[in-house]
Order: structure tokens, then C-alpha cells, then sequence
């Protein structure tokens, strides 16, 4: 074959992939003017992870760094925040469906990258484990977590599952449903690790004295969060990004962030 050829062949087949990549409709406006337009900002959230997003039994509104910020960028927009809850399982699917950004401590995974736009990343913040104090030195290392005495605890449908999966199947992993209270299947002996981000670990050891987590500054896995974002929505994107850059540069951000870690 022809050098020529092969490369006008390779050439179709790029412009090709670039049309069928799902993207922004030429007639479609931005999510972005659509937002200012309804004067409505849906956010998908969880209501289950704290410091991040957190719904009690019994209340009718959320709390958390997110559910601030979500406020917080729904006002830079002339619009209401309205929190719709989601569950790990559902995100990506709740977030397409009824949304127009997800915030509630998300982890940046390229899984979720292949379907979704990502914000700028806001978090730096790896796994880290939350055992009973006098266990601490028992579990250092994901080796020493990864052995079948251990039991693990998780929540179902999220990173923290799909590490457990990943790093430590040879524990026996127990799948708990509510990420509010997974806590006290630790403290009260039913399980004897759980690994999470390193923010939610010293937030959790804070509320549950007995409760200790394990060189949160030092992680076992290196991660980012950022706001789920509709693909393709480059206009929408470049708000976002530019409205956190903000945040940050003039302490909104950490003035949220710290207020949320009591």
C-alpha cells in the first residue's frame, strides 16, 4: 500500500471518531446559558459523605463543602441551588439524566472521565484507612490490611469499593449500605477497617472518639476530586474552572472548607 493512501486512510478514520464522539450539538446553547436562562442550578449529590455532602434522617436540606460551594457557584450564576440525591451506584446516571453538575466529594477516575467532563480538580486527597485506635499499628500498609482475618467495610457502588476490590481481596470485604453510620460497624467491633479519603478519615476521627485513622497524610493511593460536568460542554467547563479558580484566589474556598472540618 501506498504511504500516501494509509495515511489519507488514517486521516478518515480520525474525522470519523471525531463525529461520532458525543459532543455539544451545533444548535444546542451551553449548559451555561441554559442555567441563566431557567435561573436553576440541579446539582446531583449524595447526601451520605461527609465533610462533603451530608443529609441527616429527618432534615430537609443538606450540609458539607459541596453542598456550600454549590451555593456558592449557583449565586455567581443568578441561580437557585437545588440538590437532587443521588447514591454512589446511580451517579453517573442521575448526574446525565437530571443534572447539570454533581458535587459530593467526587473522586477524578478515568472511568468516570470516558463518560463525563471533569472541573478543574479542587482536592488533593488519596485513601486512607479508619481503624479502632488500638489497631493502628496492626494496619499500616495494604499489605497488612489485605489478609483474611481482615474485615473490611465499604459502602457499595464507589471508589472506596472498587479499592477494596482492587487492593484487598484477600479480606473479607462487607458491604454496608449507609455511609452515614458505616462508622460504628468499627466502633462497635462488627468490622475492623474501612478505607476512604484522607479528609473524610480525620473528619470521622474527630466525631468518633475510639476511632483512629491511619497516616491520613500519607496515603495509600494518590487521588483528586473534582464536579462531574456534561461532556462535550466546553463553554460550561471554562465557567466552572474559572469560578474555582476564584473561589480559591480570594478564600472562599478555605473559609468553606474549615468551617465544614469542625
Amino acid at each position: 500500500m501506498a504511504v500516501g493512501s494509509k495515511t489519507s486512510r488514517l486521516a478518515a478514520g480520525a474525522m470519523l471518531a471525531l463525529a461520532s464522539t458525543p459532543a455539544l450539538a451545533a444548535n444546542e446553547p451551553s449548559r451555561l446559558d441554559q442555567v441563566v436562562e431557567r435561573k436553576v442550578l440541579n446539582i446531583c449529590t449524595t447526601g451520605d459523605y461527609r465533610p462533603f455532602s451530608y443529609r441527616p434522617d429527618g432534615a430537609n436540606d443538606f450540609v458539607g463543602i459541596d453542598i456550600d460551594l454549590g451555593r456558592s457557584l449557583a449565586k455567581s450564576l443568578d441561580a437557585e441551588a437545588v440538590f437532587i440525591q443521588t447514591k454512589w451506584s446511580n451517579l453517573l446516571a442521575d448526574f446525565k439524566s437530571q443534572c447539570d453538575i454533581a458535587m459530593s466529594g467526587i473522586s477524578v477516575t478515568l472511568p468516570r472521565q470516558r463518560e463525563t467532563f471533569f472541573s478543574e480538580m479542587y482536592l488533593v486527597n488519596g485513601k486512607a484507612p479508619i481503624v479502632r485506635c488500638g489497631d493502628v499499628a496492626k494496619f499500616q500498609t495494604t499489605e497488612a490490611i489485605n489478609q483474611p482475618s481482615t474485615r473490611v467495610v465499604v459502602n457499595p457502588g464507589g471508589t472506596n469499593e472498587r479499592f477494596a476490590r482492587a487492593h484487598l481481596a484477600n479480606a473479607q470485604i462487607q458491604l454496608f449500605p449507609d455511609n452515614r453510620v458505616i462508622w460504628r460497624e468499627i466502633a462497635e467491633g462488627r468490622a475492623d477497617v474501612m478505607v476512604a479519603e484522607s479528609v473524610e478519615v480525620k473528619l470521622q476521627e474527630k466525631l468518633h472518639p475510639g476511632l483512629c485513622a491511619v497516616n491520613p497524610d500519607q496515603p495509600l493511593q494518590y487521588g483528586e476530586m473534582g464536579f462531574l460536568l456534561p461532556r462535550g460542554d466546553t463553554v460550561f467547563k471554562a465557567y466552572v474552572d474559572q469560578w474555582l479558580h476564584l473561589t480559591k484566589a480570594s478564600g472562599e474556598f478555605g473559609r468553606i472548607f474549615d468551617a465544614n472540618m469542625k
